[in-house]
């Protein structure tokens, strides 16, 4: 009589869920080390992104154990227009403007005014009940609770196929659920389902607060981000992990950079002359026009103190058919026509709702930082980008008279957001100059022209500060994190939220 062999199930795979709604999204996932250390740790990977470039970006990345699926953009964008949607739009502005003034609330408190300003007629007669509303959540944790748990009422469901086909142990979003991705993280928080965000932008934790769904867990780039969290949007301290930033790790590896003689005869610079480049941000409530002006008018004149050229990026929202910033793209095209030693730059598209931040355009976006002898922008993001390639940063905040001199557009000077958190700390950090005219941009500019390695010290401290890991390992740590969380999650019963124990299954 033959022996009875012992049978055993075979262990499942552990899934992971990635939402990748926007195409820095894309960068931080899958062109770091994150999405291929978990591959390598034996996860199977599931990526969302937008429906419209879903099957490139899976011919680009597949391989074994990764999956593509759609975002389903189009049917979040229907549920929130159709299903109580003066309610949903309401409690979004809410969320935004309702953490806790623990930290520093200007930024936000930027966007109410220009809420207030820019708001239907119906909206205006509102303001004064969401101004006291948002002062009662600033001040209330019990109350955000309440906000946050609301919430979970616009569950649509859209994804209920997608969960029982991959069965996810958890779901990572690059946002809090402030974006369209709230839906996702809401379906998964329904179905017992776990969830994680990984911080993708610098002033993300400072410029946006409660999040859009149940998210339990959190990845950020540095203790000061964790604070905001903790501080600001009640997030569990013991939940938020410190795992750098994975897409800064090309710059430190310098992966993307292409040399310096390629780069300027990519868009036929002049090797003997100084480059000075100037980054387009901002423009939601400032032009930009008048910091580009005054730089023209300083290189094209040749009023520095060294021969120099000028390189001036696009922002992305230029590109938005139809508006204001649309227009302004082409009157700066029509500034720079026909004079010398002025360039611009265009970024590339990757296509679909993922707008003009890619992948594609990471060795632009590098090399335009390496080789400029100056670096110019508005307090953008690449100020610290920009100082982890240790060039000389100035942030021009010249004031538009009249702004758009549009009665409708909320305007704002560039003078007033020097308070904003992530401004704050540029400047505390003396990582850069601020200049508010053309007389102290040529000022500027001649210092830094002439001593190309002052403020060194304080740059390279800034980054320590900012980015907490400066070895190229973030993508390794945050995916490490990750797989962590993932291999101790469990499938509970009910559903989870942030601001309680997670309930064990049953």
């Amino acid at each position: 009589m033959l022996k009875a062999e012992t049978m055993t199930q075979p262990t499942r795979q552990k899934t992971i869920l990635i939402s990748a709604d926007h195409g820095l999204a894309i960068v931080y996932f899958l062109q770091t080390d994150v999405v291929q250390t978990l591959l390598n740790k034996g996860f199977r990977v599931v990526m969302m992104t937008d429906d419209g470039v879903t099957d490139k970006i899976r011919e680009k990345f597949q391989q074994p154990n990764l999956y593509f699926e759609g975002l389903r953009l189009k049917e979040a964008k229907a549920y929130f227009e159709r299903i109580d949607h003066t309610r949903q739009y309401w409690l979004h502005f809410l969320r935004w403007m309702g953490g806790s003034d623990r930290v520093n609330t200007n930024a936000i408190d930027s966007h109410m005014r220009q809420m207030a300003h820019e708001t239907s007629r119906g909206g205006k007669l509102l303001m004064p009940y969401i101004r006291l509303r948002t002062r009662a959540l600033r001040g209330s944790a019990a109350a955000r609770e309440k906000l946050v748990r609301s919430q979970q009422k616009y569950t649509p469901h859209l994804y209920d196929d997608l969960f029982e086909k991959y069965e996810p142990d958890l779901v990572i979003a690059s946002t809090a659920g402030w974006r369209l991705d709230r839906y996702l993280l809401r379906d998964a928080a329904a179905k017992g389902i776990e969830t994680c965000y990984a911080v993708i932008g610098w002033d993300n934790p400072s410029s946006y607060r409660l999040p859009g769904a149940p998210v339990q867990w959190a990845n950020c780039w540095s203790e000061i981000q964790k604070k905001e969290l903790v501080d600001g949007a009640d997030w569990v301290v013991e939940r938020v992990h410190v795992g750098g930033i994975p897409t800064y790790d090309g710059y430190f590896r310098k992966t993307w950079q292409l040399s310096r003689e390629e780069y300027f005869r990519l868009h036929q610079l002049d090797p003997n002359r100084k480059l000075i480049s100037f980054a387009c941000s901002f423009v939601t409530f400032s032009p930009n026009y008048q910091d580009i002006e005054a730089l023209v008018n300083l290189v094209s004149q040749e009023k520095l103190s060294q021969p120099s050229q000028l390189l001036i990026r696009l922002h992305p929202n230029h590109f938005m058919p139809g508006s204001l910033f649309e227009g302004e793209a082409q009157k700066i095209r029509e500034l720079i026509d026909g004079k010398p030693n002025i360039h611009l730059v265009e970024p590339v598209a990757l296509g679909g709702d993922l707008g003009f931040y890619s992948g594609e355009d990471m060795p632009e976006k590098d090399s335009m930082m390496a080789w400029s002898d100056v670096f110019c922008t508005v307090y953008s993001t690449m100020v610290v980008e920009t100082a982890i390639h240790d060039r000389p940063i100035i942030s021009i905040c010249i004031d538009a008279p009249g702004g758009w001199n549009k009665p409708e557009k909320f305007d704002l000077s560039l003078s007033e957001i020097g308070e904003w958190p992530t401004h704050e700390r540029f400047r505390q950090a003396n990582a850069g100059k601020v200049v508010y005219n053309e007389a102290e941009l040529q000022q500027a500019l001649n210092f830094y022209l002439d001593n190309p390695q002052a403020d060194q010290a304080e740059r390279r401290q800034f980054i320590l500060d900012e980015c907490t890991f400066t070895d190229g390992s973030a993508g390794v740590r945050t995916a490490a994190y990750f797989a962590a969380v993932a291999e101790n999650a469990v499938r509970h019963t009910e559903p989870v939220y942030q601001f309680e124990p997670l309930k064990p299954a049953s």
